[in-house]
């Protein structure tokens, strides 16, 4: 089981070839924090040509499919994401929960997928501003991650070095605005008791990440704080100047 923080840097739809640059920067930097574990997930397009250029840092995708092949243009499934050189995927982000329309059910049946056929999983769960205002955040999220986690055994082999949770206050993500310390840590032990719920003591060592809008001023705060075991990192994590102080705020000194 890895207790290394984990700071993974989500490039969305951003990113062509040479952007490729930036990632090798953040590669050469992130090989004198061993104790700290980095990756990024850039976009399908540059899965396999970020793995030939990195070696220190992990590499995943952003999404896949729930089945491992069919009549689902424009899906890539968690197989492809595997054979292209990814080793992890990020399921249930806000944006696709949102966006695409995708139920607690089909973020469960992608985190499955995955897990069996070798990749790790980062999975999301978050709540609107609506819902946290109206006061039952807590309760929106422990529904989410009740119906997202992935069960069986096959799915489940290895847990925890296998999975992360990322909560990601959907009202936080890409807007500057940033959960109060105290709100992250409340709602990382509503995670942790659904875990343990779920998995008995493995999930008591399942990584929870904070999510939304991190970055250089307020990374060492939310790293720091109960609970908070690492970061996915948005718009920061696309240039190795505004990434690294992130991953340098986790803790680690670095090694020359």
């Amino acid at each position: 089981m890895s207790t290394r923080p984990y700071i993974v840097g989500n490039w969305k739809m951003n990113g062509t070839r040479a952007l490729l640059a930036e990632a090798r920067a953040i590669d050469r930097s992130a090989a004198r924090y061993p104790g700290i574990q980095v990756a990024l997930a850039p976009p399908a397009t540059l899965i396999a040509a970020l793995r030939e250029a990195v070696s220190a840092i992990g590499v995943g995708g952003q999404d896949c499919h729930a089945e491992a092949k069919g009549a689902f243009t424009g899906d890539i499934a968690a197989v492809q994401l595997k054979d292209a050189g990814a080793d992890f995927v990020i399921v249930g982000h806000s944006e696709r929960r949102a966006g695409h329309g995708e139920s607690d059910a089909i973020v469960k049946a992608k985190a499955e997928a995955a897990l069996e056929c070798g990749l790790g999983v980062i999975l999301c769960v978050g709540e609107s501003l609506a819902e946290r205002d109206g006061g039952h955040a807590e309760t929106i999220v422990a529904r989410q991650i009740d119906g997202s986690l992935p069960q069986g055994d096959a799915a489940t082999a290895g847990v925890p070095e296998r999975l992360a949770v990322a909560y990601e206050p959907v009202w936080a993500i890409g807007t500057g605005r940033v959960a109060a310390v105290e709100d992250v840590v409340a709602m990382h032990a509503v995670l942790r008791e659904r875990l343990i719920a779920a998995y008995g003591d493995a999930g008591k060592d399942v990584r929870i990440l904070y999510g939304g809008s991190v970055n250089a001023s307020n990374a060492a705060a939310l790293l720091e704080a109960e609970g908070v075991g690492g970061a996915l990192v948005g718009g920061a994590s696309l240039t190795a100047e505004a990434f690294l102080p992130i991953v340098a705020a986790a803790g680690d000194e670095p090694v020359d």
